[in-house]
């Protein structure tokens, strides 16, 4: 039950992300570890997101139910598509 509220508040976020930052969104999931799964979002404008969830099959199934969200790998594409702005950087740096 918690999983699924949890996937649920995830499905809410990640179809906000598409709507703002355009379709397709491509979606890369991570592990780490005993926190989870990571997915990281790249907007069709190039704009960075992610979402957390317990595990990653619980990230393959917020995958699958948010439309014009496609399953990617870090490959050349999907980070060609990435646009990092100073902000970004700087806050990756922890300044």
């Amino acid at each position: 039950m918690a999983e699924e509220k949890k996937i649920g508040a995830a499905v809410k976020t990640a179809t906000a992300f598409v709507a703002a930052h355009g379709k397709p969104t491509r979606a890369v999931v991570e592990n780490i570890g005993l926190a989870g799964a990571r997915v990281v979002l790249v907007g069709d404008d190039g704009a960075m997101g992610d979402v957390i969830l317990p595990d990653a099959a619980a990230a393959e199934a917020m995958i699958a139910a948010v439309p014009d969200l496609e399953p990617h790998e870090w490959d050349r594409e999907t980070t060609a598509a990435t646009k990092i702005g100073p902000a970004h950087r700087h806050r990756m740096a922890g300044r």
